[in-house]
């Protein structure tokens, strides 16, 4: 089970992250979609569907925050390892680093690809990095709630800058608009604040993302790409969909980026045949 980490860095990364997603939607709410959208249905569609959209990346982050990353349990009981700390600290070769080894910190045995956390101070299966912003690891049980993170805000910063371009090109007019002249100097305010930080949210997303697909499709994590190990692995060949598969789970493709299913099973996860074509 995952236990919410008092790193200060990551409570920060927290705060601001929820910071940013508030104010967003106070801006869409009541600067964009209500006051220029009064005289149809339009203004009610676009702050319904923004806030589902605000609900997917909540139920999301949460998950990818209070979820289990894959930590590698301790043994009930010590275990002596001075034999193998004795032996120095030599390369491992291809098939020691394919098999289970010994981690000196948490004095315990690690499956393959299991990695060291200096913050979370456990071993975490498939670990691709700490990150902050979630103030957890990204393993191998929770990295598919991260990439649903950043996927619904990238979608979130999309939307929020076409609905600052609509409520502008619609500006509403005349003796039955509601906005005064002090009403529209806020709403230009507000309108570029929530542009400056849709688009830097948006390309920081963005470029997290294209970061997990790669490291995905290649089935090397960024700590395995620091440490070169895994280009050294001769692993076989997978296709596509069984690599997006032991992240996602065996469920439905339509169905990956819902936040409400479940983690994919850490026994299954090695073994998906059925996407193999």
């Amino acid at each position: 089970m995952a236990v919410f980490r008092a790193d200060p860095c990551g409570i920060i990364c927290i705060v601001v992250t929820y910071a940013a997603v508030i104010y967003a939607d106070y801006v869409v709410v009541r600067h964009l979609a209500i006051p220029t959208m009064t005289s149809n249905l339009w203004g009610a569609f676009h702050v319904v569907l923004f806030n589902i959209i605000v609900f997917l990346l909540t139920l999301a982050h949460l998950r990818a925050v209070f979820s289990d990353p894959g930590i590698v349990p301790l043994p009930a009981n010590n275990i002596d390892f001075s034999d193998v700390r004795s032996a120095g600290k030599r390369k491992l070769s291809e098939k020691e680093a394919e098999d289970w080894t010994v981690c000196a910190r948490c004095d315990a045995y690690r499956p393959p690809r299991a990695h060291h956390c200096k913050i979370c101070r456990r071993c975490i299966r498939r670990m691709d990095h700490h990150c902050p912003w979630i103030n957890n690891c990204v393993g191998e049980l929770n990295q598919k709630f991260f990439i649903q993170f950043l996927f619904y805000t990238g979608v979130a910063c999309c939307y929020a800058l076409l609905l600052v371009i609509i409520s502008w090109v619609i500006e509403c007019t005349g003796p039955g608009c509601k906005i005064d002249h002090q009403g529209r100097q806020t709403r230009v305010v507000h309108s570029v604040i929530l542009t400056i930080e849709a688009i830097l949210f948006g390309l920081f997303v963005s470029a997290i993302m294209c970061d997990q697909l790669s490291a995905i499709f290649t089935d090397e994590t960024a700590v395995e790409q620091i440490q070169k190990r895994g280009r050294e692995r001769e692993r076989p060949r997978k296709p596509k969909m069984a690599l997006l598969a032991e992240v996602f789970g065996r469920g439905k493709p339509l169905l990956w980026l819902c936040p409400c299913q479940a983690a994919p099973d850490p026994q299954t996860i090695s073994n998906p045949q059925e996407y193999d074509v």
